[in-house]
């Protein structure tokens, strides 16, 4: 790469590199693991510099790189989770500061109750913004299958949330 390319990378990366990082997190729900998907992510989009002609659509490109390295991670038999019913780092007391806390931390889990294609569906739609036909290209999916992994993701998410769905509505 030439020292042009180069330096609209590192342009582009500097910019960038907080807010993948934090979409990231919404979809896998860990930083450790939030900054191995930027990390493929940015290192997909360096090896591919080159080639790429269109500079408005770079944030697509990242996004749907990080979205598929996702689940592409949940595939994989060693990074399976196992969840556990108590956490071992719980506060012990709530203050009334929390309560936006503990809101974006039952959506947070939440989230990872749900499949990973339906989470990456609502994080593109709900916490990125982006509208059917956007997390369709995301996805490289038809609009049919976001609405219906949509619906079936804010299905699973009332569901896995129960009785905290009612505290989020109340904190809104």
């Amino acid at each position: 790469m030439d020292q042009r390319a180069e330096q609209e990378f590192a342009t582009y990366f500097a910019a960038r590199r907080e807010a993948v990082r934090r979409m990231a997190y919404l979809l896998c729900g860990d930083w450790h693991r939030a900054d191995d998907l930027a990390q493929t992510a940015f290192v997909t989009l360096h090896r591919r510099w080159h080639k790429i002609r269109d500079r408005e659509a770079l944030d697509a490109y990242v996004r749907r790189v990080v979205v598929r390295a996702m689940i592409d991670e949940t595939r994989r038999p060693w990074r399976r989770e196992h969840f556990v019913d108590q956490l071992p780092d719980q506060p012990d007391a709530m203050t009334s500061t929390a309560e936006r806390v503990v809101t974006r931390e039952t959506l947070l889990a939440g989230l990872q109750k749900v499949a990973p294609r339906q989470r990456a569906v609502l994080v593109l739609r709900f916490l990125e913004g982006l509208d059917v036909a956007g997390v369709a290209e995301v996805l490289g999916c038809t609009e049919g299958t976001v609405k219906s992994q949509t619906a079936r993701g804010l299905e699973s998410l009332r569901s896995v949330l129960g009785d905290a769905l009612d505290d989020l509505r109340s904190a809104s």
